[in-house]
């Protein structure tokens, strides 16, 4: 791991150093496991207790702290963004030799970068083309046409199906698939009972730029327009998107969402884990979907949206679960007797 002083992170990342900025730094930890020579930080005030504590060699603080610590620091307006790019410097993962492994299979036609590092038993496909600086680790399969930019990062297994297109700064992570199958079937009727057909799926993924894709992500191609997931989305472990789906940019997604097929969703939306959106929807700008969320309608204005019922003892939810069978009962008794009092309440008048 590369070893630097709090003043070179300083000239990376900006911000006022508080002490000396000449201590050697060689990673980066929590406040209760750093130890002299690795980087730590808090984001507010509530934490000086265990920064005091703590053994760190150095802190991220915020600019807003005028209290003193024990450790030299480097004052930030976001300590947490500031650690994020720290630890990129201070941790930098495993890569690859330059050139190609002596296993890879590389069609004729195939346009790779020379400063692309190509990993053992990688496939590439005809006429398809890897960027400059792109690593691809071992295993990955890039179909036929399908291009990768410059400075992607293609972790272990990653399949990028025939015709899509991967962006700039890429990060696929192992086993993600980009350009699957969508679910695509029509019903045949016949003498028998009838059958599904499948429908070819003609469309692309199109993944724009700096966008992040997590283990065991499944990306749908389109039925006939392209998937499209725009520039800076973050999407998390074992997602599904669906075909002809589009991702605003800036959006990110938590593990194990699911997104139904047509779907279209704005810029910097936040989608939490295992919520369900279902199919031919819009998702605006700037929404926030809690855990376990079933989205079944249009969501039109930015704000937190929530379907999920509360935790509750399994003996409680029978109870509620009861009661729920009856609200549509309940409903037309109630506004039966609303239609009673009013009327009383017009005789009264009278």
């Amino acid at each position: 791991m590369p070893a630097l002083t709090l003043d070179e992170l300083r000239a990376h990342l900006g911000g006022t150093l508080r002490g000396d900025g000449g201590i050697t730094l060689c990673g980066g930890a929590s406040l209760e496991s750093a130890g002299g020579d690795q980087l730590s930080f808090l984001v507010s005030a509530k934490h000086l207790a265990q920064a005091r504590a703590s053994r760190a060699g150095a802190l991220i603080v915020p600019d807003s702290l005028t209290e003193d610590l024990p450790q030299p620091c480097l004052a930030v307006a976001n300590p947490h963004a500031a650690f994020a790019r720290a630890l990129g410097m201070l941790h930098v993962e495993p890569g690859l030799p330059p050139g190609r492994h002596p296993s890879a299979v590389i069609a004729e036609d195939a346009t790779v970068h020379p400063e692309a590092r190509i990993g053992p038993h990688v496939v590439i496909g005809a006429a398809a083309s890897i960027g400059a600086r792109s690593v691809l680790h071992a295993g990955c399969s890039v179909g036929a046409g399908a291009r990768i930019g410059d400075d992607c990062l293609l972790h272990p297994r990653v399949t990028v199906q025939h015709g899509c297109i991967v962006g700039h700064r890429a990060v696929l992570h192992a086993g993600c698939v980009i350009g699957s199958d969508g679910f695509g079937l029509a019903w045949q009727a016949d003498d028998s009972g009838g059958h599904w057909l499948k429908v070819p799926q003609i469309g692309r993924v199109l993944l724009g730029d700096d966008v992040e894709v997590g283990a065991n992500t499944c990306i749908d191609r389109g039925a006939l327009d392209d998937t499209v997931i725009e520039d800076g989305v973050k999407l998390d472990n074992l997602i599904h998107i669906a075909h002809n789906c589009r991702v605003g940019p800036h959006t990110a997604m938590a593990a194990c969402v699911g997104i139904a097929g047509s779907t279209s969703i704005g810029a910097y939306c936040q989608i939490s884990g295992a919520a369900m959106i279902s199919g031919h929807l819009r998702i605006g700008d700037r929404v926030i979907v809690s855990g376990g969320t079933l989205v079944a309608k249009n969501v039109r204005l930015p704000g937190v949206y929530t379907s999920v019922m509360p935790l509750m003892t399994h003996e409680d939810w029978l109870r509620n679960a009861a009661h729920l069978r009856h609200l549509d009962s309940l409903a037309g008794r109630l506004k039966a007797l609303e239609t009673r009092i009013n009327a009383l309440d017009k005789d009264d008048a009278s």
